[in-house]
């Protein structure tokens, strides 16, 4: 295999949604906008086989004018043959939930509001909503029973080398404004810790990369879509962030299956705007090694 084929790399981002005024008033911007549209441009560019989208698409998604760009975006996905699947942020569903849900689901078809499991190159790819406030106590119900049992059929699944668990909401982040979700370190962590095949679990919300190791199995967060920066805790308490030293300002991932492996590359835009660089790359090996 041609290690250097687009078609086997996956990209994943988070968080493109255009700064709102109210939080102008207390984060600075860095030309939020033009970031993500220079992120789009280098998408269509590289013309990948999938784009993973984890969440606050845009500011409000009941607003119909704030789809305008994603529109031409996703336009231009499929002129390329870009397949691009998401799941809802917080954003996505901010003031007027239904309106927003319905917005999204014009957008991406094939989202199932309570989960679903896309599959490239062998990985299958497990996108959960963690908007658990917007589901009813029986779409909680079906959608932790339909985790569960989706983990345990991809592990089953011999045409299935590696499993990625998808969430808007970051269990884990040193985010000063939004920080951990307790609801996703109870839902969907367990369940992602005893699986044998799930080996990532990439989220967003927290503007920033952040890498955690937990019982074995790696955190990413990688909301580096185009929001403003939020401050991240400094101190003694903080998590133990692996990333510690590659704090860029925006950004995107790239996957590759390396065997029942990954090699994961984090993008970053210049500050110039002239490009992307490799900011931080490491691998996730076929084997976890034991502790």
């Amino acid at each position: 295999m041609n290690q250097d084929d687009p078609k086997k790399e996956i990209l994943f981002l988070s968080d493109t949604q255009a700064p709102m005024w109210v939080e102008r008033l207390v984060l600075r911007t860095h030309q939020n906008t033009k970031a993500t549209t220079t992120i789009f441009a280098e998408i269509i560019r590289l013309k990948p086989a999938v784009l993973y989208w984890l969440g606050d698409i845009v500011s409000l998604g009941y607003r119909n004018n704030k789809w305008r760009i994603i529109d031409q975006f996703l336009a231009k996905c499929t002129e390329v043959g870009t397949a691009v699947y998401a799941i809802m942020g917080n954003h996505d569903v901010m003031g007027r939930p239904r309106k927003g849900a319905r917005n999204f689901q014009m957008r991406f078809p094939e989202h199932i509001p309570t989960g679903y499991v896309k599959t490239t190159d062998s990985i299958a790819v497990v996108m959960l909503n963690s908007n658990f406030s917007t589901l009813s106590v029986s779409d909680l119900i079906k959608q932790q029973t339909w985790y569960e049992q989706t983990l345990q059929e991809l592990d089953a699944d011999p045409a299935i080398k590696v499993v990625i668990v998808t969430c808007h909401h970051a269990p884990y982040s040193n985010s000063k404004l939004v920080g951990s979700s307790k609801l996703v370190q109870q839902r969907f962590v367990p369940g992602y810790i005893q699986s044998q095949k799930a080996r990532l679990f990439i989220t967003g919300h927290s503007h920033a990369f952040e890498r955690y190791q937990f019982e074995g199995k790696e955190f990413l967060v990688i909301g580096g879509g185009g929001g403003l920066r939020q401050p991240l805790n400094m101190s003694p308490s903080r998590l133990p962030d692996l990333a510690t030293p590659y704090k860029p300002l925006f950004h995107y991932l790239s996957v590759r299956r390396e065997d029942n492996g990954l090699h994961l590359t984090s993008y970053c835009l210049r500050k110039d705007f002239s490009g992307f660089d490799k900011g931080y790359e490491f691998e996730i090996p076929a084997e976890v090694p034991a502790t």
